[in-house]
């Protein structure tokens, strides 16, 4: 797997990966869709509830992607390698876009149920946008910086400390008291969803993040050979 870390390695392993990742996302993402319209109503929420299979997912995979940032900053920080960097780079943008889409899903969600568009109060939606926050932040850094090296370096240590927040956000409805309902999924009792209301809610949590591996692979790609012309343009400018 480490051999990976490689880029000519990476390039030729995920030439034919990923297309299938592609098809795949797409697939699962037109099933999902299908499954969530199948699904029965809620017998409380009534249709409403159908935002769940939208906001659930990209809440999830929002977070599991800043981990996957902070995870390649680390190595991009520590050793310093150029793939890590690209990847960390790749994953900012979606992981801005998965968590805007929770938020804002979150809010369509929160008007009928809470009487509100917003509540500031709330722990899980202070630190959702503080993710948010995080993500931006990396982007901005990064584009601050004309030096590269300099901006790689910077963003790696905003991308670690945004780790912090993770864990707030995944237990801020079992640390206080918020009107954001608590977990449903991973519980030590079994899921609390109905299975006809499981079924459509998994297939898009994987379709999320069969998609966001997808752009992922796709970005990450893209980034090694940018770096790459940069390098060639410099090296003839230099023997110019």
């Amino acid at each position: 797997m480490f051999g990976l870390a490689n880029p000519d390695r990476f390039l030729r392993f995920t030439r034919p990966l990923t297309p299938v990742v592609w098809g795949l996302a797409v697939v699962l993402l037109a099933a999902g869709a299908w499954l969530a319209f199948a699904a029965p109503e809620d017998f409380r929420q009534g249709d409403t509830a159908r935002i769940m299979f939208v906001h659930v997912p990209a809440a999830s995979v929002g977070l599991m992607i800043y981990a996957a940032l902070g995870v390649s900053s680390f190595f991009a920080l520590v050793f310093r390698h150029p793939l890590a960097d690209a990847a960390a780079r790749a994953a900012a943008l979606p992981g801005a876009a998965y968590t805007l889409l929770a938020l804002a899903t979150g809010s369509l969600w929160g008007r009928p149920m809470w009487g509100a568009w917003w509540v500031w109060g709330d722990a899980r939606l202070m630190s959702e946008l503080v993710l948010l926050l995080f993500y931006v932040g990396y982007m901005a850094l990064r584009a601050s910086i004309d030096d590269e090296a300099k901006a790689a370096r910077a963003a790696a240590v905003l991308g670690l400390v945004g780790l912090i927040n993770l864990p707030i956000v995944k237990f801020s409805v079992d640390w206080w008291n918020t009107l954001h309902q608590p977990a449903s999924l991973l519980r030590a009792e079994g899921p609390s969803i109905a299975p006809g209301m499981l079924a459509p809610l998994l297939t898009m949590m994987a379709a999320y993040g069969l998609f966001f591996l997808a752009v992922w692979l796709t970005a990450i790609r893209t980034e090694i050979v940018r770096r790459r012309v940069l390098s060639i343009r410099a090296r003839r400018a230099l023997e110019a």
